[in-house]
């Protein structure tokens, strides 16, 4: 089982690194040291999807931020992520997110993105970790502004992987595709006072303009947040498989912490932040402190 996951992520690595490409099923079994019929069938077993429905919707996804961030012609995004055509490329991404791609660019619009998971997270989390040699954590002071966040509240959810179980995986690409004050979605523990009777502690939003007047999707909130000064606890790059030592790495630097060292308390009344665990800036979470 670890032989065929670990050939799955090479295929998906692969994929990532030569998604502007022609990428063929021979590339994909060359990259997992099977065999081009075995490399398709482990694909599928493991990703739900075929190779190719992958990577259309993994170009799609990423061509949505391009219209969004960058004033480019629709055929350069086109052929700069591998489509064949631009007529090919309109149709898909109509098929895809129910609108054209030049109406997508003239006024975006919360679409839900393709997030590609790697398989190689679904098992890690299930194995007990030891921590070998202690990381440096870095601590530094962020201002936020005051701003609106918009979320997707849980049930019960306390932690990522519950509110994935309650809401789905799905709700971080659609965050993605809406452009934030802070250049990427966040996670949330809320206080006490932004927990609606019945929702999670724990939710996912995007950080947002106080002016923000835009739409706001079925099923979300938007909540206005106030000034505040946060201490980014940042933990060393870590491999993307040993996500779940650089998360509790950060964790033990929190709970030993002592924020009155740099003349502030901790403010529980407003929320806590995670970022996405990336390997190569390390995992970081922001707390709020007041003097």
């Amino acid at each position: 089982m670890q032989e065929q996951m670990e050939a799955v992520q090479r295929m998906q690595d692969y994929i990532d690194a030569h998604l502007g490409e022609t990428i063929t099923l021979a590339d994909l079994a060359r990259a997992s040291y099977y065999s081009p019929w075995y490399s398709y069938r482990l694909f599928i077993q493991w990703v739900n999807l075929s190779p190719a429905d992958y990577i259309r919707r993994l170009r799609l996804s990423r061509s949505v931020l391009k219209l969004r961030d960058e004033r480019c012609k629709i055929a350069d995004v086109a052929f700069e992520l591998g489509f064949g055509s631009v007529d090919g490329y309109q149709r898909a991404f109509y098929r895809e997110f129910g609108c054209n791609p030049r109406e997508y660019a003239t006024g975006p619009v919360p679409l839900y993105l393709f997030t590609p998971y790697g398989v190689k997270y679904r098992e890690d989390r299930k194995k007990e970790k030891h921590m070998e040699n202690t990381k440096n954590i870095f601590i530094q002071p962020v201002e936020k502004p005051a701003r609106k966040a918009l979320i997707k509240r849980g049930v019960k959810a306390a932690d990522y992987f519950a509110y994935c179980e309650e809401v789905g995986c799905d709700v971080w690409g659609l965050l993605t595709s809406i452009k934030s004050i802070s250049g990427e979605p966040v996670s949330l523990w809320l206080p006490k006072s932004y927990i609606k009777p019945g929702t999670s502690e724990y939710v996912q939003g995007v950080e947002l303009p106080l002016d923000y007047d835009g739409p706001i999707p079925e099923g979300f909130d938007l909540i206005e947040l106030p000034a505040c000064t946060y201490l980014m606890f940042q933990g060393e790059p870590f491999a993307e498989e040993d996500y779940g030592e650089a998360i509790e790495q950060v964790w033990q630097a929190i709970d030993r912490y002592d924020p009155s060292v740099v003349g502030y308390q901790w403010d529980k009344e407003n929320p806590r932040i995670q970022l996405e665990p990336i390997g190569t800036r390390g995992y970081i979470e922001l707390l709020a402190v007041k003097k």
